[in-house]
């Protein structure tokens, strides 16, 4: 089974070429944009690429990640471009304990670093902050993708498990990550890792 990484994985990659920081969001969720309805979530932002791009379409974005660098680099990059996201260090972990509410949730490769029982938690942790109909949009490794550098690969099957109390799948797509070209860590398939992009609707 893939290792599952640790907080220090995360602070080592942002102190030198973090693998998922490409400077844009991953192509798949540009191509449903129009799906992408406010106020939104991006939980694990990263650097805030994603929550930039939907912030310029003119949503109401909050983006969240554990690790500080990040954030302080996201929030660098709204001043920069001269928008307004909230963004602020904080666990995906501890959404259980929100009271706020999103019509959308992006999580674009923090789902897969999951041990089982964190993922339930973070699971509740959605079930908590997505509207009634809201929308999860999701990309994650698939196991379609050999080896085992990076996070955990998920089988379709595990995705329809996952999902089965509380949510409805809309669709899920094979795609391709795209990675930051000066990441030279490990090797994966080419033209990128290979992944799953879920459409999930919370359920009323």
């Amino acid at each position: 089974m893939t290792p599952l990484p640790d907080r220090n994985t995360f602070v080592t990659a942002y102190a030198g070429v973090a693998p998922w920081d490409i400077g844009k969001p991953q192509a798949p969720l540009v191509a449903v944009a129009d799906q992408v309805a406010g106020p939104v979530l991006d939980a694990g932002c990263g650097t805030g690429d994603a929550a930039l791009f939907f912030a310029a379409r003119g949503v109401r974005v909050t983006g969240i990640d554990f690790i500080p660098e990040a954030i302080e680099r996201a929030k660098a990059k709204a001043t920069e471009r001269g928008l307004s996201v909230e963004f602020r260090v904080q666990d995906a972990l501890t959404l259980d304990q929100s009271d706020e509410r999103f019509a959308s949730v992006i999580d674009s490769g923090l789902f897969h670093v999951f041990s089982d029982d964190d993922r339930r938690r973070y699971l509740r942790g959605l079930a908590t902050v997505v509207q009634p109909g809201g929308r999860l949009f999701l990309m994650c490794f698939s196991d379609a993708e050999p080896g085992t550098h990076g996070p955990r690969r998920i089988s379709r099957q595990e995705l329809d498990g996952v999902f089965a109390d509380g949510w409805e799948i809309e669709s899920v797509q094979p795609f391709q990550f795209q990675i930051n070209p000066e990441f030279k860590g490990a090797t994966f398939s080419p033209g990128g890792p290979k992944a799953w992009f879920a459409i999930v609707r919370r359920k009323a």
